[in-house]
């Protein structure tokens, strides 16, 4: 049912008010500016009917980043009691259409705490990231600590794409942030993993973050990645994150009073003469 449909007989649109001369005036879809007068009336009023819910589809319809309708919407929805999982069909089918809106990925997420069950939503999130596996909304929204298969589906991201830098930012997220605290013996064979991958790729910079950010949260030293380091920075071509993680290395060295700053210095030239021999 269409929000003209209904009666408004009693309503006066309130017109959109842009001051006596303005300087860059919108040019409104007529329907919209219609919609959007008699919304101002309702709201004025706080009505919370039928009328007023089928009005803010129509908006979000025209235009769908439009927060304060959502924010009505949900009062509506929840003053009148309507099933919020018919509210989930609405927002998967504005999903469809709108895969980057932050309104709508937060109007969803309102829902939800308010059903207090969030049993479908990786299935959701799931069903958007096969469309763009790296949708920033969609991996952002993967929360509601349900960690179970995680780490198994993220993989399955990372064997399809190995520089889907959100699927490596989840998989990290998944084991740090996850209640179940990861042992050392884990977190070993998840440097290993990421090392398997760097192989494959030794120019993507995720696994590389990745290792050096599992390393940093284990009780190894970034040292167990200098001989790796030191293959890739020799190969052809040479990989600048291989060299990159060669100086956080010899860093450590000095702090750890394995080397001087003179002996870095050294090595840090070296460093620097491969990266410019390499582009020559």
């Amino acid at each position: 049912m269409s929000f003209e449909s209904y009666d408004w007989s009693d309503i006066v649109p309130i017109e959109q008010d842009d001051g006596p001369e303005p300087l860059a005036q919108i040019a409104y879809d007529p329907e919209y500016s219609k919609a959007m007068g008699y919304f101002r009336a309702v709201a004025q009023k706080n009505e919370h009917s039928e009328r007023a819910l089928t009005l803010t589809e129509k908006i979000i319809e025209h235009n769908p980043a439009h927060y304060t309708i959502w924010h009505y919407r949900q009062q509506i929805l929840l003053s009148l009691g309507k099933d919020l999982y018919e509210e989930l069909d609405f927002i998967q089918k504005q999903v469809e259409q709108n895969p980057k809106n932050y309104q709508l990925w937060h109007h969803r997420q309102v829902i939800v705490e308010n059903l207090k069950d969030c049993s479908l939503e990786l299935s959701f999130t799931e069903e958007v990231l096969n469309d763009d596996s790296k949708n920033y909304h969609a991996w952002t929204y993967r929360t509601f600590n349900l960690w179970d298969n995680e780490l198994s589906f993220v993989e399955k991201l990372i064997e399809k794409d190995i520089r889907n830098n959100s699927a490596w930012n989840q998989r990290y997220f998944a084991i740090f942030y996850n209640p179940t605290k990861p042992s050392e013996e884990f977190l070993k064979t998840e440097v290993e993993y990421g090392i398997s991958k760097i192989k494959l790729a030794p120019n993507n910079i995720s696994p590389w973050n990745y290792v050096k950010g599992v390393i940093a949260k284990s009780s190894m030293e970034i040292t167990v990645l200098e001989e790796l380091c030191k293959t890739y920075s020799q190969s052809d071509p040479i990989s600048p994150h291989a060299l990159g993680c060669l100086v956080d290395i010899y860093e450590d060295h000095v702090k750890r009073g394995l080397t001087d700053k003179k002996e870095l210095g050294i090595k840090l030239q070296d460093i620097s003469l491969n990266a410019f021999t390499d582009l020559l």
